[in-house]
């Protein structure tokens, strides 16, 4: 096989993690008596990490008073509430099955704190994926290649065997930083035209997880 390795993301890739998300940051936000903010919002400002989420979310950001408060209030109130909504999107799990059926090498990395990444690796998808790399004191968040080269390094792997699967621009910008083939999923927090305007001509889109498959077996011929 050309392509032995597929290194994903987590939130909007994997897993539909936005009303979650936007519930512990309006719950936070609700507390300190700031405005809350939409789902189509909480969904721009996801994607390098929750201290920018809420630094975004924050009526002023990290210049904000209070901003310490309130994400430790948010950070406090998701730990508790992280899969009250979430779950994989559809036939996510059929893929994951499929692909480590055969053979397939497989692995997380996210811009989540890694004890999280690790949590809801465990819970739903530790059957086909081993490898679940997150933020950590040394390993610098996406779109920095540092996951991504932890990963390959776990299992065993190089990048020429590697592909990268990603929803968003700092997915994007993560592959061509680890010098990655990269597909970008449209059923995430991002649209087909933002990720262009991004620079990701040359990525390939799906809109279904399972398409993944066939883009493996064209890597494979």
């Amino acid at each position: 096989m050309k392509c032995n390795t597929v290194i994903f993301d987590l939130d909007g890739t994997l897993l539909n993690t936005l009303e979650d998300l936007m519930d512990s940051v309006n719950y936070a936000l609700d507390k300190f008596e700031m405005p809350e903010r939409t789902l189509e919002e909480i969904r721009h400002f996801v994607g390098n990490g929750v201290e920018r989420l809420m630094e975004l979310s924050v009526p002023g950001g990290k210049e904000n008073p209070a901003f310490g408060e309130v994400f430790s209030c948010f950070k406090e109130y998701y730990l508790v509430h992280c899969n009250d909504k979430t779950g994989p999107y559809p036939h996510i799990m059929d893929l994951l099955k499929e692909l480590h059926d055969r053979g397939y090498k497989l692995a997380i990395v996210s811009n989540k704190y890694m004890n999280a990444v690790k949590e809801l690796n465990d819970l739903y998808f530790s059957k086909f994926i081993t490898v679940a790399i997150g933020e950590s004191a040394g390993i610098r968040k996406k779109p920095a290649p540092d996951t991504v080269i932890e990963a390959m390094k776990e299992l065993g792997t190089k990048k020429e065997d590697c592909i990268y699967v990603g929803d968003s621009e700092v997915d994007h910008m993560t592959a061509v930083n680890s010098g990655l083939r990269c597909i970008s999923c449209l059923w995430g927090f991002r649209t087909k035209e933002e990720l262009l305007a991004a620079g990701a001509e040359k990525n390939i889109f799906v809109t279904d997880p399972m398409q993944i498959l066939d883009v493996l077996q064209e890597e494979e011929t």
